[in-house]
């Protein structure tokens, strides 16, 4: 049996195209001692799988010739460790392919939830992140104002629905007239600004008229700036990723920095979701019982085909997407 991976056959030096991607056939990779054989069921698809191109971050640079690293929940097809069985659903860090192999210990075991792809939205990445900045970071009150970048997107979606599920005003900004209504009326957000539209700060001044209280940063640059501007003192800007960074060669603002957070003692904090692990089944816990009681809906954006991987990407880049964007590689067991 053969095994198809993608891997990075070229560094973009602008925009990320088709080109840049290579997909490769070669023989099914054995388990040795100690590992397990997975199946890839669904692979996360995240604007970070971008910004690794640029050079090492908070893990190791992705260079021409590697396959692309992704974050997956995967069947067990074979193991050799006594942790792990044929049958098991586990997440783990995998690569863009149909089957790999890892070390068992550094898989996790998965309980049983269906459908499998809320293990990678509301249970997984993008409502653990959601849920962790704005908890540990934005430490949101009732009453207070919200605001989010990528409001649309995975994680963005689910920041304000728990903001809303607290209590709070929650503004979103998002990239154009169909999302921005997706975010209010779908989503339940108190009001949207299209960031495409002319007069950004004044719209979003008039949606927040009270100021803002928690900034819930996912893009950087201009919208970054524009927010700090309508900050309330001592407001708390969580900062999760900076999209509007990642795919570009002129990197721009915020240029109100320092100061703008001296005067309004502002406080900024970034953190990826790993950073508060041992907090996680309190996470689920609170994302359980808020799907439950109907105050979150659960978004997700899949996209069938390994081969299309790089073109999920490339969209979530250009934010064609609304919710979790996810690839299908094999099918549900």
């Amino acid at each position: 049996m053969t095994n198809r991976q993608i891997v990075v056959a070229e560094l973009p030096q602008g925009s990320l195209s088709p080109d840049h991607f290579e997909l490769q056939t070669g023989p099914m990779p054995k388990p040795q001692d100690g590992e397990v054989l997975l199946r890839t069921i669904l692979m996360s698809i995240d604007a970070a799988n971008r910004s690794w191109m640029q050079g090492a971050t908070y893990r190791d640079a992705v260079n021409a010739g590697d396959p692309m690293p992704t974050y997956a929940i995967c069947e067990v097809m074979e193991s050799t460790s006594p942790r792990l069985s044929p049958g098991d659903i586990v997440a783990a860090e995998s690569v863009w392919a149909d089957h790999v192999t890892r070390p068992a210990h550094k898989v996790q075991k998965l309980p049983k939830v269906q459908p499998l792809s809320h293990l990678l939205s509301v249970y997984g990445i993008a409502g653990k992140t959601a849920f962790h900045g704005l908890m540990q970071i934005g430490q949101p009150l009732a009453g207070e104002t919200i605001v989010v970048s990528a409001a649309a997107g995975s994680v963005g979606g689910y920041v304000g629905q728990i903001g809303k599920a607290l209590g709070c005003r929650v503004v979103g900004i998002a990239g154009g007239p169909e999302k921005c209504a997706f975010v209010t009326e779908e989503l339940g957000f108190d009001a949207c600004v299209d960031y495409r539209a002319d007069g950004v700060f004044k719209a979003l001044r008039a949606a927040c008229p009270d100021g803002i209280d928690v900034y819930f940063d996912n893009v950087g640059g201009e919208i970054l700036e524009t927010t700090l501007g309508l900050m309330n003192e001592r407001g708390r800007v969580v900062c999760c990723g900076a999209i509007s960074q990642y795919d570009t060669t002129n990197p721009t603002g915020p240029r109100n920095l320092p100061g703008v957070v001296v005067v309004k003692r502002l406080r900024m904090e970034g953190f990826i979701v790993m950073d508060f692990a041992r907090d996680d089944a309190k996470a689920t816990r609170a994302l359980q019982e808020w799907v439950a009681q109907g105050k979150i809906k659960v978004t997700e954006d899949i996209v069938d085909g390994l081969e299309n991987a790089p073109h999920a990407l490339i969209g979530l880049l250009n934010g064609d997407n609304t919710g979790k964007r996810m690839v299908r590689v094999g099918a549900d067991p």
